[in-house]
């Protein structure tokens, strides 16, 4: 088991959600995550790596709603979101280091699926998250 640093702030309507992890990995592009909210969630978590910076938001009302609407459990972002008012009203989990207002330019870049180190915690696809009011963790794949 390994816990992901307590920086993480909630800001869906669930406060707690567990899945399999998909992930992105990208940088103040959203283009990636945008692909997979729109893609069925089958009840996992998409964990999105966008370095730590708050620069810009990797996820905003628009995408949390389409991640409910298609199925997704939770997404969990290692970066900034925005539209705190809309995440709180749709039925999600979301977890981010904070707000800001800035949108990101799309370029069509970034990665899915590949591991991800958050904090100092690597994290790869296929494992399991479980986020609560105490905190994330991830569980290794079940074989």
């Amino acid at each position: 088991m390994r816990v992901l640093p307590p920086q993480f702030k909630d800001f869906g309507r669930r406060t707690a959600f567990a899945g399999t992890v998909s992930t992105v990995q990208c940088l103040d592009d959203n283009s990636r995550v945008k692909e997979a909210v729109n893609t069925p969630g089958e009840g996992r978590v998409l964990l999105v790596d966008a370095g730590g910076t708050v620069r810009r938001s990797m996820v905003g009302g628009l995408l949390a709603e389409a991640a409910a609407r298609h199925g997704w459990a939770g997404i969990v972002v290692w970066g900034a979101v925005r539209d705190k008012a809309e995440l709180a009203a749709t039925d999600i989990g979301l977890r981010a280091l904070a707000l800001t207002p800035m949108p990101t330019d799309r370029k069509d870049q970034g990665l899915r699926d590949v591991p991800v180190d958050i904090g100092g915690c690597l994290i790869r696809p296929g494992e399991y998250l479980v986020a609560d009011e105490d905190g994330i963790i991830v569980l290794p794949a079940k074989p």
